[in-house]
């Protein structure tokens, strides 16, 4: 037993040193942009590595303070005016979570179609880039909500003025990280690329701003390009970082709306982003999507309980712990208890790393999730169905914020589900002979309100004297509406126009009015022995081959 927790932890080292140095900016930077006290945003990642990917069944998923909980927390705290109370809110969603998972709600994600997970991808991918641009150009004036607040969607400003503002010791920290993190992911490096290409670019990326310092003073970089973490000079000091909830805030229902808000969004930004990295997994493993929400509400039960900020599964720390080569979820546990190490024990050191370097790092991340060839494979593999809701979700995402844009997506994708739903009501043979026409309509095996347009169609263009055979032995439901439909022209319409009508397979329960049989029918029509031209299909054709 322990000998397997020493291999765990061999093996998931590496890849938890590139999250935590991915995540430790980001628990900093989205703790500042939401009015939160600096240190709630390194317990929050704290407890997401350690609480939730202990109790997490995921291998690849890893927790914190996620950019999309940013403006609620933000709202929050404003409208309470006290932080102390917010937690009572972050216990509240907590709670809610737990029971979510003890009642099983994870279904939820099941019924997200895959186009809309893979827009939500690309577009976090794009997202992380733009986002990532001014840290890459050494542009640091811009606020970090400003920066990292996803509901808010991209500050295009902001990199415009980037643009015009590049500082050439930091760009080329970046070019060179980049440089580094293709260059391993090379079959040119497969001899040598035993260490993650993340950990490689901060060593380089140190390296670079020592030699700045020594050789090229025109190039060091500022104090406001590198991380800053708090330094705590005592264990005393590091202890009164921590808050505790004022529970006067459970008698307030504002407290409780806020809650309800968190624990919504939160579990659905975790099951959207459990889908997505068991989409990226290669060995296709599954997540319990109801131990996830039981372990996202442990974590933001005690988030709540000492000072931390709400947290979800973030895409962003998954991808990059994916991409790291993590084995199974003790890299999220060991990211975690790095974050609480190195914040303890060496903060000033980690002061050291250039933001530059990690913004290489998140910019190759977001590529992998956004590359053309995904694009390409999506159009060509799902046609305009799955692809205008793919583009569509990228396009919200980006312009608002996830959870807003996936909801734009799954309204774009069930117009496209609704449509095809429409539109396969029936197959059908269509037997010409000279003197008249034989029509077998074989009803598909559920047929909605949606297909009654398409039905109502084919009964209208059927030829006057013409058999229609109206098979539904396949069919297992038929809505009210549609079998009223059918009645009306079985006991009216045909009447009216000669067509001489059998129904054949309708279950007793529709009340359908008694019609020959198919072999009755046929056997009636014995004295048409002219070899006839057949024609069969969907229904688009035997409405196209009336109309003609």
């Amino acid at each position: 037993m322990f000998s397997r927790f020493v291999k765990s932890v061999q093996v998931n080292f590496a890849s938890s040193i590139v999250v935590f140095l991915v995540a430790l900016p980001l628990c900093l930077g989205i703790a500042q942009a939401s009015g939160a006290p600096i240190f709630s945003g390194v317990i929050a990642g704290v407890i997401g590595g350690i609480v939730v990917g202990a109790w997490s069944k995921s291998s690849l998923s890893v927790s914190g303070p996620a950019a999309g909980l940013t403006a609620i927390v933000l709202a929050a705290v404003m409208q309470l005016q006290s932080y102390e109370l917010f937690l009572c809110a972050v216990l509240i969603a907590g709670c809610i979570q737990l029971v979510l998972g003890i009642l099983k709600a994870g279904f939820i994600a099941d019924y997200i179609p895959t186009s809309v997970i893979e827009g939500m991808l690309a577009a976090i991918g794009i997202t992380i880039i733009l986002k990532q641009l001014p840290e890459a150009f050494g542009f640091h004036k811009q606020k970090w909500s400003e920066l990292l607040d996803a509901e808010d969607g991209i500050s295009f400003s902001f990199l415009n003025e980037a643009f015009h503002h590049i500082h050439y010791g930091v760009l080329l920290i970046t070019l060179l990280g980049l440089v580094v993190i293709f260059f391993w992911q090379s079959r040119y490096a497969k001899k040598i690329n035993k260490l993650p290409s993340g950990l490689i670019v901060v060593l380089v990326s140190v390296l670079g701003v020592l030699l700045y310092k020594y050789f090229y003073p025109h190039l060091e970089l500022e104090q406001a390009h590198f991380v800053l973490i708090p330094i705590a000079k005592s264990i005393a000091e590091f202890g009164e970082q921590f808050v505790f909830p004022n529970l006067k805030g459970f008698a307030m229902p504002e407290v409780w709306i806020i809650g309800l808000e968190i624990a919504i969004v939160a579990s659905i930004e975790t099951l959207l982003s459990i889908e997505a990295i068991d989409k990226l997994d290669p060995h296709k493993k599954v997540t319990p999507t109801d131990v996830e929400l039981r372990a996202q509400g442990i974590g933001n039960i005690i988030n709540g309980l000492i000072g931390g900020m709400p947290i979800t599964s973030v895409i962003v720390r998954s991808s990059a712990n994916l991409n790291a080569g993590a084995k199974s979820k003790m890299s999220a546990i060991l990211h975690g208890v790095l974050l609480l190490i190195c914040v303890l024990a060496i903060p000033q050191y980690l002061n050291w790393i250039p933001k530059a370097a990690l913004a290489a790092i998140l910019i190759a991340t977001g590529y992998k999730l956004c590359k053309p060839a995904k694009f390409k494979q999506i159009y060509k593999e799902g046609g305009l169905s799955q692809f205008v809701p793919f583009i569509v979700t990228i396009i919200a995402v980006v312009a608002t914020d996830l959870l807003k844009g996936v909801c734009i997506g799954l309204l774009v994708s069930v117009f496209y589900i609704l449509k095809r739903n429409m539109h396969a009501p029936f197959y059908f043979q269509r037997s010409v002979y000279s003197t008249t026409q034989i029509i077998k309509i074989e009803l598909a095996q559920v047929v909605s309100f949606l297909n009654k347009a398409s039905i109502k169609e084919a009964l209208e263009l059927l030829p006057n004297n013409s058999f229609l055979m109206l098979d539904a032995r396949l069919n297992e439901y038929i809505d009210y509406d549609v079998i009223e439909l059918i009645r009306e022209f079985q006991e009216i319409k045909a009447a009216e126009r000669h067509i001489q009508v059998a129904m054949i397979g309708f279950s007793n329960r529709y009340k359908l009015k008694e019609t020959a049989s198919e072999t009755e029918l046929l056997s009636s029509l014995a004295y048409l022995d002219e070899l006839p031209k057949r024609f069969s299909g969907n229904h688009h054709k035997l409405i196209q081959q009336l109309k003609n």
